[in-house]
């Protein structure tokens, strides 16, 4: 047990974190949100309710001369049977800007999700400890970067010098919204999921709310990007709608317009990026649902298949290349009046010559080095000439 007689507790606020829309007070300390409270009391999907409360771009947020920080954190991982294990999620700790450590904590919650009936199990365990200690003595900022894809309730934040907030610095926000591929999916760490990369690129403040398998159109979730203060607004759009089968072509539409108004109630005039879905030759042309395969997992491997029928195009079943065609013919028609709105063909980010290369693993997700491929085209094509979000 490491003595703290000479310590700092400092009590964890909405002021020291970063990328969170809300803090829950819990029994053990406090849970960031990626979703309002209000838009959290609207939701009835266990999927979307797991997903926000993974910190994806959240990040504690401070500047200190501390030598040694620690993190008492209660983690929640998730189980698959028949699946191989998952990995601790990352902790990865920034300094003045640059990586200077990661870290994982041990213990924690198990969430069991049965993929085959659905059913989920939780089994309660441990809080953890994180440190990272070796810090330079100056003054400097730290960011500790909480892990993407794994849900974290903050307990106690120690240091040996005490802490204040970091200062403004005055970088533009960035609000962001899609899928899973946006949360993060299978990237290393939380600072290299690819809209983090393409923030550090663009050199902008992120606010994350990429949602696995959660990003259907729902209302709430535009009313939480209406309210949210932001100076860039992108949405990343498709993937779900074709593997979660939620709606036609008829209603897919009037939904896109209705999320894009509802954005611009509170954001008339920000740039606003649509993007549509990078290439998934799972889905390019056979609509959903998708679901696992249940004869791979039982081998150990997580692969999903498409089980829709191409036929069914025919009656508005929604693929990827019937929502791109949708997506720009609604850019292009609500441009005329919206000169701030603008459209990415999700190919330029990952393209059939990047699938020939980079296949995704497990026929949705990159992985690593494709997230950082994403991250790096996201940044020239929207931060730098002619993009949306050009200075």
């Amino acid at each position: 047990m490491r003595a703290h007689d000479h310590w700092t507790t400092t009590p964890i606020t909405a002021g020291l974190l970063r990328g969170a829309l809300d803090l829950e007070v819990t029994g053990h300390g406090v849970l960031p949100h990626r979703l309002p409270a209000r838009a959290r009391a609207q939701n009835t999907d266990g999927q979307l309710a797991m997903a926000e409360s993974q910190p994806s771009g959240v990040r504690l947020a401070f500047r200190t001369r501390a030598t040694a920080v620690e993190l008492d954190t209660l983690p929640t991982k998730r189980a698959y049977p028949g699946a191989p294990p998952r990995p601790d999620g990352v902790y990865e700790l920034l300094v003045d800007g640059r990586p200077a450590g990661l870290g994982t904590v041990a213990g924690g919650n198990t969430l069991t999700l049965d993929l085959t009936t659905g059913e989920t199990t939780l089994t309660p365990g441990p809080v953890g400890t994180l440190r990272f200690d070796g810090l330079p003595g100056h003054a400097k900022d730290v960011e500790i970067w909480l892990p993407h894809n794994e849900t974290t309730e903050l307990v106690a934040l120690r240091t040996d010098a005490p802490v204040e907030p970091a200062p403004d610095r005055g970088p533009r926000v960035w609000l962001h919204h899609g899928s899973s591929i946006s949360h993060g999916s299978d990237a290393a760490t939380p600072t290299t999921i690819w809209p983090a990369l393409a923030a550090s690129l663009g050199g902008v403040h992120l606010i994350n709310l990429g949602f696995g398998g959660g990003a259907l159109l729902d209302p709430f979730t535009a009313r939480a990007l209406r309210d949210t203060p932001a100076d860039l607004i992108s949405l990343k759009l498709g993937i779900n709608l074709v593997n979660a089968d939620v709606m036609r072509l008829r209603a897919f539409t009037p939904a896109v317009h209705g999320f894009l108004d509802t954005i611009r109630e509170g954001h008339p005039t920000t740039p606003l990026l649509v993007v549509s879905p990078i290439l998934c030759p799972l889905h390019e042309d056979t609509p959903g649902p998708s679901a696992p395969d249940l004869d791979g997992l039982a081998d150990g491997r997580l692969r999903f298949v498409a089980l829709g029928d191409p036929a069914e195009r025919a009656s508005g079943k929604l693929t990827l290349n019937a929502i791109r065609d949708e997506l720009a013919r609604i850019v292009e028609q609500r441009a005329a009046d919206d000169p701030h709105l603008h459209h990415l063909d999700g190919r330029a980010l990952y393209g059939p010559a990047d699938a020939a290369e980079l296949p995704l693993p497990d026929g949705l997700h990159p992985d690593a080095a494709t997230h950082r491929r994403i991250g790096e085209r996201f940044a020239r094509l929207a931060f730098t000439g002619e993009g949306a979000f050009a200075a």
